[in-house]
């Protein structure tokens, strides 16, 4: 799936613009990273992508249609917080189920089919005997690969992680992204990573755009920018990453 992003804006309650015609474009089966300080706009504009927040002006198009005012709940994507916002009172299995259960009228399935979808997610986490546990029995990064799983459920459109791994401590998020990075390879969708770790962005990511005050400063692969900076911003904020 394609995502164009064109000349989006937003402010909150008349205050300056927290995106300033912003416009992007994600191809199909990138994994693209939104890399920069707090207060660059990367996580409002995730969540203009997600429907979470309605633009001020502009357009978002998936493969050329236009889904601007569309809800979230009619946009299929998949989406990981960072808290994860696991239902502890539901088992792993459960978990990952919860948004084929939901799903409305032809596109949902049958029961056998939900639990073979499960299970076939499970191995692909690699928790395959763990379906029966609770959120608060699992480590923090076994949380965050049922957090991925159950994006990847309903075969999202579009996958959208917010900082997954900052509640993690340094040596599981280094050992995750590659686990991260092989399911998204693995299934084939397109992802968008909001981060503001630099060597987490550059290890992940395809192509990364580095946001500062509500503008994309620069997009390009990590060489590109450790190697062609286009503004002393950029230059200062990748630094040794």
């Amino acid at each position: 799936m394609t995502l164009e992003i064109d000349r989006i804006t937003k402010s909150f309650d008349g205050d300056a613009a927290v995106l300033n015609e912003v416009s992007l474009t994600v191809k199909d089966g990138e994994f693209l990273a939104l890399l920069g300080p707090s207060g660059s706009g990367k996580t409002t504009l995730l969540n203009l992508i997600a429907g979470l927040t309605k633009p001020d002006g502009g357009t978002l198009r998936l493969d050329g249609d236009d889904i601007t005012t569309r809800p979230a709940g009619a946009r299929r994507f998949g989406m990981v917080f960072q808290s994860y916002a696991l239902f502890r009172h539901m088992t792993v299995a459960d978990n990952i189920g919860f948004g084929l259960r939901v799903l409305k009228g032809k596109d949902r399935p049958t029961k056998p089919a939900r639990r073979a979808r499960v299970a076939e997610l499970l191995d692909l986490i690699e928790m395959p005997d763990l379906g029966d546990r609770y959120p608060a029995q699992l480590s923090g990064g076994q949380q965050q690969r049922v957090a991925m799983a159950r994006a990847l459920a309903i075969s999202p459109r579009l996958l959208l992680l917010d900082e997954p791994f900052s509640a993690l401590d340094a040596q599981v998020r280094r050992n995750l992204r590659g686990s991260v990075r092989d399911l998204q390879q693995k299934v084939g969708v397109t992802a968008i990573l909001v981060t503001h770790d630099q060597a987490e962005a550059f290890e992940i990511a395809d192509r990364v755009a580095v946001m500062n005050g509500g503008i994309i400063e620069q997009v390009g692969t990590p060489a590109d920018l450790a190697e062609r900076p286009s503004s002393d911003f950029v230059r200062d904020f990748i630094g040794a990453a």
